[in-house]
């Protein structure tokens, strides 16, 4: 945390879990999760995706990373089991809150990305 303060003295900061983080208690423009939603269990997934709509402005746009299919793995990076919702499974649950899937990508280093809108 003191390598990111420094980098960025004016950032508001917080060390907690995901679905129980201070920040969904303000609004925003914009929300990435990259790299973090496959790491916690379906719920999970579905609480943070409720709260980010909720914190979210009208025409507030949400990024985030999970595999394009369904699948279920063991993370190289952090030897925690994985589990992706697939493209199907996430539009629901966005579709669900408010949401609307208005793109989808894949780089070169495989990541799929997934751009949502608060309609």
């Amino acid at each position: 945390m003191a390598a990111f303060r420094h980098r960025f003295p004016d950032a508001s900061v917080e060390c907690s879990a995901v679905e129980d983080s201070e920040f969904f208690g303000r609004t925003f423009d914009g929300v990435i999760a990259w790299g973090l939603m496959f790491l916690i269990p379906p719920e999970i997934q579905s609480v943070v995706i409720r709260k980010v709509a909720s914190a979210l402005n009208l025409g507030g746009k949400f990024l985030f990373t999970s595999p394009k299919e369904s699948v279920k793995w063991r993370d190289a990076r952090t030897d925690r089991e994985s589990i992706s919702l697939g493209t199907e499974g996430y539009q629901r649950i966005l579709r669900a809150e408010g949401l609307v899937l208005i793109g989808e990508q894949c780089d070169e280093g495989d990541n799929y990305y997934y751009l949502s809108s608060k309609v």
